[in-house]
């Protein structure tokens, strides 16, 4: 009964200051330059998720180590709320595969608060390449040899994995640039010191809208809405060729109960606003579905499982 009593008397100021939540600005880290992919989507939701705490919150880009220099200092912020992160697949899943001294535990160190979006991948090439489909530029990527580059938006990202496995399930040789983010990758390609590149939607979407790059294939199970010319990469002659990035939002470990429930809520709430979902839906994002923090955080360790297995099967690793 005493024992009891003294875990209730604990809890009351912690249950107190969470339903006070959020008293001040809120602030998401994104671990990557403005323009990428992870965000976008953090732009996205921001303005309506900000209008639902009541407070601001702010964006800040603390790009490095591809994302994963942000998420090791969100793991050790202290867990109250307000400092959160727009968290990504490479940085919450894959990265414990492929770095040998990562400065966090994935799963251990944070909430998992909310899936945010999930986008595939296109294969873009530059208008300078004459291919005209997959299987086309298959054909020429072979005829060159080692000679040509992808960009990525770093060691150990998606559109760096997305690459690899292309490479892999297409017997084709590239050679690998990592940048600091999908903001500046995209713009070589764009100036054409890349002819092909990997990248999700958020990051190559508007650029194959303009016409300065082109869509050959689409990583998804099916057609996009917003490009229906578009084929599949099943559809384009590379069976297997399945790539899909999610973002979701992450508090440090430790977050009471109560401000993760709020921080869903309200994300699941903004998510779902016209807008929102408009947004998301125009950068070929599934935003339409969220998962509560216990089923996205059975995603994170299904997906940390799986990439092991890819990561391993292509055997990549990195210092």
């Amino acid at each position: 009964m005493v024992k009891t009593l003294a875990l209730l008397l604990a809890a009351a100021p912690v249950l107190g200051w969470a339903q006070d939540y959020p008293g001040k600005p809120v602030r998401m880290v994104v671990g990557f330059p403005p323009g990428g992919g992870t965000d976008v989507v953090a732009r996205i939701l921001a303005p309506k998720l900000s209008e639902l705490l009541g407070q601001p919150l702010v964006i800040e880009n603390r790009p490095g180590a591809t994302g994963t220099a942000a998420a090791a200092m969100v793991a050790k912020s202290p867990p109250d709320g307000y400092t959160i992160m727009m968290g990504h697949v490479s940085v919450n899943a894959i990265a414990p595969s492929l770095f040998a001294n990562l400065q966090y535990d994935a799963i251990r160190d944070f909430a998992p608060v909310a899936l945010a979006a999930s986008v595939p991948h296109f294969v873009v090439v530059h208008p300078s390449v004459a291919a005209a489909s997959l299987k086309e530029l298959i054909a020429y990527l072979k005829a060159q040899g080692s000679k040509l580059t992808f960009p990525s938006a770093g060691n150990g990202s998606m559109p760096h994995l997305a690459g690899e496995i292309f490479k892999s399930l297409a017997g084709v040789e590239l050679v690998h640039v990592p940048y600091k983010g999908s903001g500046q990758s995209m713009q070589d390609l764009l100036g054409g010191q890349h002819v092909v590149a990997f990248d999700t939607m958020p990051a190559s979407a508007p650029h194959v809208r303009s016409g300065r790059l082109r869509a050959l294939a689409v990583s998804s199970a099916g057609r996009l809405p917003a490009f229906p010319d578009v084929p599949t990469a099943e559809e384009a002659g590379l069976p297997g060729y399945r790539i899909t990035t999610w973002y979701g939002v992450f508090a440090p470990a430790g977050t009471p109960a109560a401000i993760v429930r709020r921080l869903h809520a309200d994300t699941v709430k903004a998510m779902q606003s016209p807008e929102t979902r408009s947004k998301l839906e125009g950068i070929g994002a599934d935003g339409t579905v969220s998962r509560s923090p216990e089923e996205f955080a059975a995603l994170v360790r299904a997906d940390t499982a799986r990439y092991a297995r890819i990561v391993k099967s292509i055997g990549l690793k990195i210092d």
